[in-house]
């Protein structure tokens, strides 16, 4: 799947000169939890979140250090926190450095790019244009609502082609070790995996693969201590 399959548009956006507390109140009435920011030209210049909110002298919850800790951070820290607490428009407190993708990039990479970099969303840009958001929740969504490829019932002598097929690609597969029988799409696994890991991934590979109805696991895991 890609980002065009699961983003959402049109998005809900701020300008800079928008005020903190409207963004605030924007949050609560659409029940989000981050807008995109668009300067006049429509081009995307940061985002707002609610991480960016969440010390704020509104609410008495701004960055407190203890003297001893204070010595040790710099001045330019102490300040950008200021900012942060007390900046009355978004663009003193938004995130300038936005990470985006396109409507084409495979939801895979979405979804690395948000564990890499410790985000919830990313905006989706196309031609300079700000033309949807994806978060968590949408790739959530996506697998929510997967559906098998393949709705055409087919044979079992096919299913066990596709699983060996599918795990030969597989770097952590031993398939000269393993066989496979099928009977009415009814998967049994047989033969010797090199670890517990591989055993599982073996399973939930013949599992993932159209057309199978169950799986019975027989393999035997090589171990350091002989057999299990």
């Amino acid at each position: 799947m890609y980002v065009r399959d699961v983003m959402v548009a049109p998005v809900i956006t701020v300008k800079p000169s928008t005020m903190v507390k409207e963004v605030a109140q924007l949050f609560l009435e659409k029940g989000i939890s981050a807008a995109p920011v668009i300067d006049s030209q429509e081009k995307l210049v940061g985002i707002v979140s609610e991480g960016d909110l969440l010390h704020r002298v509104e609410a008495d919850t701004e960055r407190r250090y203890s003297w001893w800790l204070r010595g040790f951070i710099k001045n330019d820290t102490l300040a950008a926190d200021y900012v942060k607490a007390h900046g009355l428009k978004v663009s003193d407190v938004m995130t300038r450095d936005v990470i985006t993708a396109t409507p084409q990039t495979p939801l895979h990479e979405v979804a690395t790019l948000m564990e890499k970099n410790a985000i919830k969303r990313v905006p989706i840009v196309e031609n300079g244009q700000l033309v949807g958001i994806v978060s968590r929740s949408n790739l959530i969504q996506a697998v929510a609502t997967a559906r098998k490829l393949l709705d055409i019932p087919l044979s079992d002598a096919t299913i066990r082609e596709n699983i060996f097929a599918y795990l030969k690609r597989q770097p952590w597969a031993h398939t000269s070790m393993l066989n496979v029988t099928v009977n009415g799409g009814i998967v049994d696994l047989w033969g010797i995996a090199e670890s517990a890991a591989e055993r599982k991934a073996i399973k939930v590979a013949a599992e993932s693969t159209p057309g199978v109805c169950a799986v019975n696991d027989n393999l035997i895991t090589r171990s350091a201590g002989g057999w299990q």
